[in-house]
């Protein structure tokens, strides 16, 4: 298991998955009315967009409809198949959105070591490092939801291999589903649990429930200290 979570939404049909890339490659053949014309807008060769566009059509279903000739001259155009994907995708982004503004785990802190703008943060739950303020010791640790990635504990990224530095082992107690988007909760042995944003298509997917051991990590350059209130 390997959950990404973050404002890279993506929506997952059989081995591919659909994201923003996908998405500005459909409006702009939306727009456009081909994709020879929609790859130049994009800036990418026709042969990659034509070569994607064929692995989101396996996956998805048909997603374009082309014609030749005839007074207009042909072009393509979006199915409804489409115009629907792209409808979850932007219901996707926004659910992220919305969830990840309220959702964060603050836990309370003493900076033991600093190497610049980054620092070493004693909490009750280990060490995180994070963005620390320069002039203070005492400081609260937020963990935003969008940051944390979930590993199966036998399939964790070695930490030479990633860029996510902070990694807490832990199970996981509840996952609010909404629409699109679920919360899942981490215990990590601290007060404060740790929360993850998933897509219901991952959570699904990857079998996440109560009760699942997983590894959670985040980069230290995507959680902020700031200085305790006194």
């Amino acid at each position: 298991m390997d959950a990404d979570a973050g404002f890279d939404a993506r929506l997952h049909g059989d081995d591919v998955a659909f994201g923003a890339r996908d998405a500005a490659l459909l409006r702009a053949i939306d727009d456009a009315g081909s994709l020879n014309a929609a790859s130049e807008r994009l800036g990418r060769s026709y042969s990659r967009a034509h070569e994607r566009l064929g692995a989101l059509e396996d996956a998805f279903g048909p997603l374009v409809e082309r014609t030749r000739g005839g007074p207009s001259g042909g072009g393509t155009t979006l199915t409804e198949e489409a115009r629907t994907l792209l409808a979850r995708f932007e219901r996707l982004r926004t659910g992220y959105a919305a969830t990840a503004e309220t959702t964060a785990a603050v836990l309370d802190g003493t900076v033991t070591e600093r190497t610049g703008e980054l620092g070493v943060v004693d909490t009750d739950a280990g060490e995180i490092r994070a963005l620390v303020p320069p002039d203070a010791d005492r400081v609260e640790v937020s963990v935003r939801a969008d940051a944390v990635t979930l590993h199966d504990p036998d399939a964790t990224p070695t930490a030479d291999a990633t860029s996510a530095r902070n990694r807490f082992e832990g199970v996981v107690t509840a996952v609010e589903s909404g629409d699109a988007v679920a919360r899942v909760v981490v215990d990590v042995g601290a007060d404060t649990p740790l929360d993850a944003l998933l897509t219901t298509d991952s959570v699904e997917r990857l079998a996440v429930e109560p009760g699942r051991r997983v590894v959670a990590s985040f980069k230290a350059t995507a959680t902020r200290a700031t200085p305790t209130e006194t």
